[in-house]
C-alpha cells in the first residue's frame, strides 16, 4: 500500500526553506545550486522522499526544476504549468518559461562574471549534464557535482520507499523475462556490448515481469540493474521487496544491495551501454570510457505492446469505461451547484474501484471546474474545490491501473446550459481528435510529423494549447511511457503495438478548460483499392470507449466525415459498453449515443 505524506511547501514556507538552502550554498562556496523534479531514476513519479521540487518551492507539477541562485530562485516550467506555477509558489520564486527560456542563457544572464553551480549528481541525467556543460563553454561558469543540499535542510524528509515487490502474471505479459533477457542479450552480443545498465524502474519492471508501489499510482519498484550479453541480470533493489520471489526471478537473476551498484559498476567489464538521457551523471563518472551512450535496450521493446498485452489493454478499457458511464449518468442526475469537484474525484474513484482488478488509479484524478478546468494539470485541494455551477465546463481526466491494462480518457462535461463559444471550441478540439483518429499514414513517420493534423481546426480559428497532442502509455506500467510521443519534439517512428493517447485541447485563463482524450493503437492499415502496392501504412484502433457530449457539439460545424465518424464511435460505445451496465446507466448510454 503507498504511504501518503504531505510535502509540498505552503507559501509562507517557501521564504524560510530558499533562505536555509542559501545558508548551506554559502557553506559549500556556491554560486547556485540546481533542483530538478526527477529522482535517481528519472521518472517522471517520484516518491515523496524525491520531492524536493515541491517541498522547497510549492509546486507539484511533474516537470519543471528550480535553479537557486543567491539573489533569484527561478522554477523552470512549460507550456503545460504556466497557469499552476503562479497560483503555487510563494513571490521569493520567479516562474521561468522554459524551453523557451534556456537554463544556460539564463544562468550566463544571471551570473555574468562567471560562477560555481552545484547539482546532486545522482539526480540529473549525464547527457544533461554534458549538454549544460558544453552550453556554459566560456562563460566562466563551473558545473560542481556535490552533495544533495536539499536533504541537508529537510529535517522531516519522508523515508526511502521499501514496498513490496509481485510477480507479474505471463497471462498479461505476454512474453516470459528468459525470453526478454535473451532477446535483449542478442542485442547486445551483436553490437559488440557487454552489458547494458538499467535505471528507468519501468524498463526493469517489464524486463523481468515484476511489479511494484514505490511510487504513486505507478506499479514500479526502485532499484537499478545490469543486463549482461549473456542474459543474466543484477539487480541491485533492497532484498526485503523481493521476499518470496526468487522462483520467479529465477537463478539467471541475482539480487544484490542498492549500496553495491557503485561498486559493481567499477569493475564491470566494457563496453557497456548507457542512456545518457536516463542514467544519473554518477552512473557515466563511474563506467568512464567504458560507457557506450545509446537507448535504453527497454524502451522500444516495452512500447511496442504484444498481443496479450494489447489484447489485457482492450479489455481494460472496457470495464474502465463502465465506470465511466456509470459516473456520467450519475454526475446528470445531479443539479448544477450541488456537487464539488472533490464530490466528483470521490465518486470516480470509488465505481472504478469496484473492479477486482483495479490496482491504483493511473494519477491524481484531475476535475476542473469552470476556472480551474484552464489549469492543464490541474490537481483539486480542499482550497481550490469548486463548485459546478450552471454554465461550466468539466474537464475530467482519470484513469486506472488495471491488471490487465493501463486507462487514461478526458472528457469535457457540461454542467447545465453551456456557452456558445464554450461549444464552439468543444467542437473544433473534438475535430481534431477526429482527424487524428481517422488518419493513415506511411511506415516511418514519428510524432513530429503528424500531431499538426490535430491541431488545424483550433488554428484556423486562431487558438491552439500548450502540451503535446499525446503520450504513451504502458500495459499495467507508467501511464507516461516513453520513447514515442505525439508531439513536435518527437523523432521516434510510431509502429504496430505502440499505445498513444490523442488529446488536443484548448485553455481560456480565467474562463474554462477543454479537453477530449482517447487512448489509441497503432496497427497496420488495411490496403485501399488505389493504394500503392508494397507501400506500407499505419492507422489507429481506439481503445476508449466513453461517450462524448453531445451537448457541447455545434453539429452544423461538422462534416459529413466528422459526423461519420462519430456516429460510428459512439454506436461501438454502445455495443461494447452496454451490456456491462444496467438500469438508469443502459438508458442514459443509449441517449449519450444517439446518431447526430
Amino acid at each position: 500500500m503507498f504511504q501518503t505524506f504531505e510535502v509540498t511547501a505552503r507559501p509562507e514556507q517557501g521564504p524560510p526553506r530558499l533562505a536555509a538552502l542559501r545558508q548551506e550554498m554559502t557553506r559549500e562556496g556556491l554560486d547556485g545550486f540546481l533542483v530538478p523534479r526527477s529522482d535517481a531514476h528519472q521518472g517522471e513519479y517520484v516518491a515523496p522522499h524525491d520531492e524536493r521540487l515541491a517541498w522547497l518551492t510549492g509546486f507539484t507539477g511533474s516537470a519543471g526544476f528550480c535553479a537557486v541562485l543567491r539573489d533569484v530562485a527561478g522554477v523552470f516550467v512549460d507550456g503545460r504549468y504556466r497557469t499552476q506555477v503562479k497560483a503555487q509558489v510563494a513571490e521569493v520564486f520567479t516562474p521561468v518559461p522554459w524551453p523557451e527560456v534556456k537554463l544556460s542563457g539564463w544562468l550566463r544572464e544571471k551570473l555574468p562574471r562567471g560562477g560555481r553551480v552545484g547539482f546532486d549528481p545522482w539526480l540529473h541525467s549525464a547527457g544533461e549534464i554534458r549538454k549544460l556543460t558544453k552550453e556554459l563553454d566560456g562563460s566562466g561558469i563551473e558545473l560542481s557535482a556535490c552533495e544533495n543540499l536539499v536533504d541537508r535542510i529537510w529535517e522531516d524528509q519522508p523515508p526511502p520507499p521499501m514496498n513490496p515487490v509481485r510477480a507479474h502474471p505471463i497471462a498479461f505479459a505476454g512474453e516470459s523475462s528468459t525470453s526478454k533477457r535473451a532477446r535483449l542479450a542478442e542485442g547486445l552480443r551483436k553490437a559488440g556490448q557487454r552489458a547494458a545498465v538499467l535505471t528507468l524502474p519501468d524498463s526493469i519492471m517489464w524486463l523481468l515481469n515484476i511489479r511494484g508501489s514505490d511510487v504513486a499510482h505507478n506499479p514500479v519498484a526502485h532499484g537499478f540493474a545490469v543486463l549482461h550479453d549473456t542474459g543474466a541480470v543484477d539487480l541491485f533493489m533492497a532484498e526485503a521487496k523481493l521476499r518470496g520471489l526468487g522462483d520467479h526471478l529465477g537463478p539467471e537473476v541475482t539480487v544484490r544491495a542498492p549500496d553495491d551498484f557503485l561498486g559493481a559498476l567499477a569493475v564491470l567489464e566494457g563496453p557497456v551501454l548507457v542512456d545518457e538521457d536516463t542514467v544519473p551523471q554518477i552512473v557515466a563518472q563511474a563506467l568512464g570510457d567504458r560507457a557506450v551512450f545509446g537507448a535504453d535496450p527497454c524502451l522500444l521493446p516495452k512500447a511496442r505492446k504484444n498481443a496479450a498485452e494489447i489484447a489485457g489493454s482492450a479489455e481494460a478499457h472496457l470495464r474502465d469505461g463502465a465506470a465511466m458511464v456509470e459516473f456520467l449518468c450519475w454526475l446528470d442526475a445531479q443539479a448544477p451547484g450541488s456537487l464539488t469537484e472533490i464530490d466528483v474525484v470521490k465518486r470516480l474513484e470509488e465505481l472504478r474501484r469496484r473492479d477486482d482488478r483495479l490496482m491504483e488509479i493511473s494519477f491524481d484524478t484531475i476535475a476542473g471546474t469552470g476556472p480551474n478546468g484552464a489549469v492543464i494539470h490541474y490537481r483539486v485541494t480542499e482550497d481550490s474545490n469548486a463548485v459546478l455551477e450552471d454554465g461550466h465546463l468539466l474537464v475530467l481526466d482519470s484513469g486506472g491501473q488495471y491488471l490487465d491494462g493501463t486507462t487514461d480518457v478526458t472528457r469535457t462535461i457540461a454542467i447545465g446550459a453551456p456557452g456558445e463559444q464554450e461549444r464552439r471550441a468543444f467542437t473544433r478540439v473534438m475535430q481534431g481528435m477526429i482527424a487524428m483518429s481517422r488518419l493513415r499514414w506511411p511506415r516511418g513517420l514519428a510524432g513530429c510529423h503528424i500531431e499538426a493534423i490535430a491541431r488545424v481546426p483550433l488554428w484556423q480559428a486562431g487558438q491552439d494549447f500548450n502540451h503535446g497532442l499525446g503520450h504513451g502509455v504502458g500495459a499495467y506500467l507508467s501511464v507516461h511511457e516513453g520513447p514515442q510521443r505525439l508531439s513536435r519534439l518527437s523523432d521516434v517512428p510510431l509502429e504496430p503495438g505502440m499505445i498513444l493517447s490523442n488529446e488536443p485541447g484548448y485553455y481560456r485563463e480565467g474562463a474554462f478548460g477543454i479537453r477530449i482524450e482517447n487512448l489509441v493503437v497503432v496497427e497496420p492499415a488495411p490496403d485501399l483499392p488505389e493504394g500503392d502496392a508494397g507501400r506500407e501504412m499505419l492507422c489507429w484502433r481506439t481503445l476508449t470507449h466513453v461517450p462524448i457530449d453531445r451537448r457541447l457539439i455545434v453539429a452544423d460545424m461538422l462534416t459529413a466525415a466528422e459526423r461519420d465518424w462519430l456516429n460510428a464511435y459512439h454506436a461501438t460505445v454502445a455495443e461494447r459498453i452496454g451490456p456491462l451496465v444496467g438500469g438508469a446507466a443502459e438508458l442514459w448510454l443509449n441517449a449519450a449515443t444517439a446518431p447526430l
